[in-house]
């Protein structure tokens, strides 16, 4: 039922927060949207929530999809809800094998560098872990590298966010477009 007030003390016991808001929200899992789109970020076991609702939000500001290996971090999960700033009720999501399209595999070094990459068309973008990133197992049609100076490397939420950049100013400054 909409609209119901309930005691502070009771928001505060069912709160993982140190300051427990005044309004909740109640959902299914099941209407939150899925699907596909034509840009997806693929993530292979991305343990860290954060992580993954950031990707869930970057996610949301490029117009792409989201699909999802066992093993990654519960996007309804109270901390990668919170950093996909309510983005995971708008970006449809899909499981890591259904995505299609052109399978781009980011890996922090040793890939064709990510400006020379073609990306028109359908695209995955593979995501590894946090620490193993992708296993030679995970099928790609081409190994990527975001160029970089001095970081040892990216973390996994900004490599994601740069691929999508990438893809939509090339895309936006294409004459197909």
């Amino acid at each position: 039922m909409a609209g119901e007030n309930v005691e502070p003390e009771l928001l505060a016991e069912v709160s993982t927060l140190a300051h427990p808001p005044r309004v909740i929200g109640i959902y299914r899992r099941d209407d939150l949207p899925r699907g596909a789109r034509p840009v997806t970020l693929a993530l292979w076991r991305v343990a860290d929530p954060g992580n993954v609702g950031t990707l869930f939000r970057a996610a949301d500001a490029f117009g792409a999809g989201i699909a999802l290996s066992s093993g990654c971090a519960d996007p309804t999960g109270p901390k990668a809800l919170r950093a996909s700033m309510g983005s995971l009720f708008r970006v449809p999501t899909t499981d890591f094998d259904a995505a299609a399209g052109r399978r781009i595999a980011l890996v922090p070094r040793g890939g064709k560098p990510l400006p020379d990459v073609d990306l028109s068309g359908e695209i995955v973008f593979l995501l590894g872990a946090e620490r193993e990133g992708l296993p030679e197992a995970v099928l790609c049609d081409e190994r990527a590298s975001i160029p970089q100076s001095g970081a040892d490397s990216l973390n996994v939420a900004i490599a994601g966010a740069v691929a999508l950049y990438e893809r939509l100013t090339r895309t936006r400054d294409s004459p197909s477009r």
